[in-house]
Formats: structure tokens, C-alpha cells, sequence
């Protein structure tokens, strides 16, 4: 783990989308975080321990979901499967297949396996497999303030985790998506899916993959936008946990109200052309019951 200095820095962004304005000031304490996402060979470890049965191995039950066709009551988890031409960016079903016996250990789907993927992020895992490794572990998962304040590192006036520009004297400083989302992967990164955790140079608090490879889970319930900005330096918010569960329903599913967490970091799906949350400022909801192949987590313990 890296040991992250509290401090006060602004948080979120009034210059991208609008979940994540206004951008305000807040403070945090210390804390040590992983220095990378928690991998397939850590989660093993944690599953040989304690027996843990993931969310995406658990067949659904007909009362959580009114509505659903009898036969998607089965086990799995969300797989990204490209499209092979051009396609509407509003409709996402179109990439995404619920893929039945897709889990951490088949990240692609029943007959695939994650041989080989000792070092990259484990994915598949909804929040309640996030808090139950972090819980056996020791430590905890980070609030949205905090996972921002360590993606920063000190650079909070800064576009990226690194700086102004995406690739740097043509670096590519993260695992992102290259080309025309979803239909066309360049992979001038030189990865198609996930990377191994320490693929790409770590930001200056000496952690890796604080951007792209894998959204990661936060503590936070999810909100449209941020608090606004106090007035005055004594009210500025310190260690925010941020707001109610019930605020964070999606409006647009009325008949099945999943709280939502906060997302942070981006991940290799993310392209300039649909989606540019490869920064410490943006955010994403994703429902507590909902695991994909390119969500993750990494944990933190707090300086007593």
C-alpha cells in the first residue's frame, strides 16, 4: 500500500459532464491504498480462504426482479462484445450481453478462463464482493473524495492524472480504448481487454492504474451532481461520505429501485469518441447488484 497525505483539494470538474460539477473544495484525512486494483490472484486467495460465492455465480431471484423472462434468471454477469460495424451510441444493449457463467473466473463467459490473468484486475464483482474481500482483508473501500484525492496525486488543476495531454509525447499512460467505439480497437496501447496491474507508468503517489483498465467501486451512493462549493474556508466538507442510498435509485427504472454506487477512474472501454472518463474528476453510477468485465476495486485503510 502507498500512504496518501490528507490535504484539501477541488474536486470534480466544471468542463466535462455534468455529473461531475460544480467542482468544489473538500478535505480528507490520511490514509494508505492499495497501490494497485485487487487481482485475480489476491481474489483467489481471499475465495480459497473463506469460500466466497460471488454475486455473478448466484442465480437471480424472480421477486428482486418484476418483470424479468424466466429464462435470464440465471447466473452471470455483463460481457462487452463488440459490435462488428458502426452502431448507435445511445442504445448500449447493443455491446453488451449478459452472458450466462460469466464470472471472475470466466471473464468472457462460460468457456473462458482467466488462465494466464494472475495480474490483471479482477473483474465480475458486484459491491457486495468488493466489501467482502475488503472486510476479510482488513481494510476498507475508499469514499469518492478520497479515491479522487489520491488519482490527483497533487495535480488537481490538471485534465489527467498525469497532466494536460491524454498521450504524452505519444506514451500512452493508461489502458483506454483506441479508435471508434465499440466497433473498432486500435489497441495501440497494446491490450484489447484488461492489462496486468503494473502495465502503465503509477502516478506520484506510486499507484498504478488510478486511470483506465477498470472502473473501481467507492463507498459513495451515487448523486446527478456534486454539493456546491462553500462560501467560506472553515464549512469546507471534510472526509464527505456522500448522500442517501434512496437518492441514488435510477429514475429511469421506477419498477426496480437498485441503490447505486459511484464508479471512479474509467476503464479500457473508455474512447475519446463516446466516452472520456479516463480523469480523476468523472464519475459513474453502477447499481449494487450489477458486475461487469471491466469493474473492479482496490481498498484502503485509514491513518487512525
Amino acid at each position: 500500500m502507498a500512504l496518501i497525505p490528507g490535504g484539501t483539494f477541488v474536486m470534480g470538474s466544471d468542463h466535462h459532464y455534468p455529473e461531475e460539477r460544480p467542482a468544489h473544495r473538500v478535505s480528507v484525512d490520511a490514509f494508505w491504498m492499495d497501490k494497485t486494483p485487487v487481482t485475480n490472484r489476491q481474489f483467489a486467495a481471499f475465495v480459497q480462504a473463506t469460500g466466497h460465492v460471488t454475486y455473478a455465480e448466484i442465480a437471480p431471484r424472480a421477486e428482486d426482479y418484476p418483470g424479468a423472462l424466466p429464462h435470464m434468471l440465471k447466473a452471470g454477469s455483463l460481457v462487452f462484445t463488440p459490435p462488428s460495424r458502426p452502431v448507435d451510441h445511445g442504445d448500449y444493449y447493443v455491446w453488451w450481453n449478459f452472458a450466462f457463467g460469466a464470472n471472475w473466473r470466466r471473464p468472457l463467459g462460460r468457456n473462458s478462463t482467466n488462465r494466464g490473468l494472475d495480474d490483471h484486475p479482477v473483474v465480475h464483482v458486484a459491491y457486495s464482493d468488493a466489501e467482502a474481500y475488503a472486510n476479510w482483508a482488513g481494510k476498507m473501500l475508499p469514499t469518492e473524495a478520497e479515491w479522487e484525492f489520491a488519482a490527483r496525486a497533487g495535480l488537481e488543476d490538471r485534465e489527467f492524472a498525469w497532466g494536460d495531454e491524454l498521450n504524452p509525447d505519444g506514451r500512452h499512460m493508461a489502458n483506454t480504448w483506441q479508435g471508434e467505439f465499440p466497433n473498432q480497437n486500435l489497441k495501440l496501447d497494446g491490450y484489447d481487454r484488461t492489462s496486468p496491474v503494473t502495465a502503465f507508468p503509477p502516478n506520484a503517489y506510486g499507484l498504478y492504474d488510478m486511470i483506465g483498465n477498470i472502473w473501481e467501486w467507492t463507498t459513495d451512493w451515487y448523486a446527478p451532481r456534486h454539493e456546491a462549493e462553500k462560501g467560506k474556508a472553515c464549512c469546507i466538507p471534510r472526509n464527505p461520505r456522500g448522500p442517501r442510498a434512496e437518492g441514488s435509485h435510477d429514475p429511469a427504472q421506477p419498477r426496480n429501485p437498485i441503490p447505486r454506487k459511484v464508479l471512479k477512474g474509467g476503464s479500457h472501454l473508455c474512447a475519446p469518441n463516446y466516452c472520456r472518463r479516463y480523469r480523476p474528476a468523472a464519475r459513474h453510477p453502477e447499481p449494487i447488484d450489477t458486475s461487469t468485465n471491466h469493474v473492479g476495486f482496490r481498498c484502503i485503510v485509514r491513518v487512525v
